[in-house]
């Protein structure tokens, strides 16, 4: 599936969806949800969809840092399986007394497991952190903490 920016097309008919490319969808797709940069309703740039087979749970928690850290917030979000994973990473920032909880946000998605197949409902998860007031001091220490270490270990 080729994905890129989407726009209504007036002019086809019931409306359905083009990409501004030139590229048009298969017949029958007329509902489709498209998140994070390629959405170009809700740009996102401090958006992280996360997945519990893809990379390490800390791949994921070291980039929700970093995500913090240039926009003040971010925005976990994942499907099915994946939300426990997500849960996971917004505690470990919590605890580590990196981030608070903004928002929680859960909601359903219909997802299609083969083409033409039924949509089948998925449970999705939001969770938007905020950074502490105490974040750029535990960052700042544990940057500090780590050159430490490297220096001596040379």
């Amino acid at each position: 599936m080729y994905l890129g920016l989407i726009q209504n097309n007036p002019e086809t008919e019931n409306n359905k969806k083009e990409l501004i490319f030139g590229y048009k969808f298969k017949e029958g797709v007329t509902n489709l949800n498209i998140t994070a940069a390629a959405d170009s309703g809700n740009n996102k740039k401090n958006r992280i969809q996360v997945s519990n087979t893809k990379k390490p749970l800390f791949f994921y928690v070291n980039l929700a840092k970093r995500y913090m850290q240039q926009h003040n917030e971010v925005e976990l979000s994942a499907l099915g399986m994946a939300i426990a994973t997500v849960v996971t990473i917004a505690e470990i920032l919590k605890n580590n007394g990196l981030a608070v909880e903004k928002k929680i946000m859960t909601s359903t998605v219909d997802m299609r497991e083969e083409t033409g197949g039924r949509p089948v409902p998925k449970a999705k998860i939001e969770i938007l952190l905020g950074k502490t007031e105490k974040f750029d001091e535990l960052m700042a220490a544990a940057a500090s903490e780590e050159a430490a270490d490297a220096e001596e270990q040379s």
